[in-house]
């Protein structure tokens, strides 16, 4: 006899997780993926934000930045208050997911989603690779909220506290990003707050080595992300990834 598993949705949509029609569990290989498009965007990263980065670290104290633990606190808080903006905002997205697979019903519905998904990954990886550079102009839609936000960071500057450090990281996963909205967009396949608020922080975290790295050795990652070869190896990796979801969106679906 087949059994049907279903996640527990946060949207009340009842589909935050995949159906199982097999025995056993099935795990959702959309986060390790949502992390690894993260870790391959190292390149976008450092040039979009190494320079905050950079400036928020120069900014400290000389004798914190001295003192090498609690430096690193410093960089964790910042990226952390990030990445909980990236996590409230694919929570958003999620939910609007749920909304729209209710319309689309969840056995198609849920699969023209997931390719949806994996057309804007194939977006990201030709953005990255500087094939793609009017993607950047999706990032108008947050021109208004961080007209509003960017007066509230600059005046906790300068950051002397760990709190202050997590609420600047906090309104910096606000910042206008063409590479986070994309990946925004394809949250809309999660289709559920929770598990849409898992997967941009999977991506989060994807992000945080070359971020956290920009921040401890300047300007150094810098000049290694404006390498042309660099960008369009790492843009076609994403492509790749991409392309394999899109063609046999199965994958992110494996029963154990």
């Amino acid at each position: 006899m087949r059994s049907e598993t279903r996640g527990v949705s946060g949207g009340g949509t009842g589909y935050d997780a995949p159906l199982n029609f097999q025995s056993g569990v099935v795990v959702d290989l959309s986060y390790p993926l949502a992390f690894t498009v993260g870790l391959f965007s190292s390149v976008h990263c450092i040039g979009m934000c190494g320079g905050i980065m950079g400036a928020l670290s120069y900014g400290l104290p000389a004798e914190l930045r001295k003192d090498t633990p609690r430096y690193l606190l410093y960089l964790v808080s910042y990226n952390l208050g990030r990445i909980v903006s990236y996590a409230i905002a694919g929570g958003l997205l999620g939910a609007l997911g749920g909304q729209l697979l209710e319309l689309l019903g969840e056995g198609q519905g849920h699969r023209w989603l997931q390719w949806l998904a994996a057309l804007f990954m194939v977006f990201i990886g030709l953005h990255v690779a500087g094939w793609l550079p009017r993607l950047a102009s999706i990032e108008r839609l947050g021109v208004p909220l961080w007209r509003r936000l960017e007066p509230v960071g600059r005046s906790l500057m300068p950051v002397k506290s760990m709190p202050k450090a997590l609420i600047y990281g906090a309104l910096w996963g606000w910042l206008p990003c063409g590479l986070v909205y994309t990946m925004l967009i394809s949250t809309a396949s999660k289709t559920g707050p929770v598990s849409g608020a898992l997967y941009m922080a999977a991506f989060g975290l994807g992000t945080l080595p070359s971020v956290m790295a920009t921040g401890l050795l300047a300007g150094r990652l810098y000049q290694l992300s404006r390498k042309p070869y660099l960008k369009e190896a790492v843009g076609v990796t994403i492509i790749l990834f991409g392309l394999l979801t899109l063609w046999f969106p199965e994958l992110l679906e494996v029963s154990v």
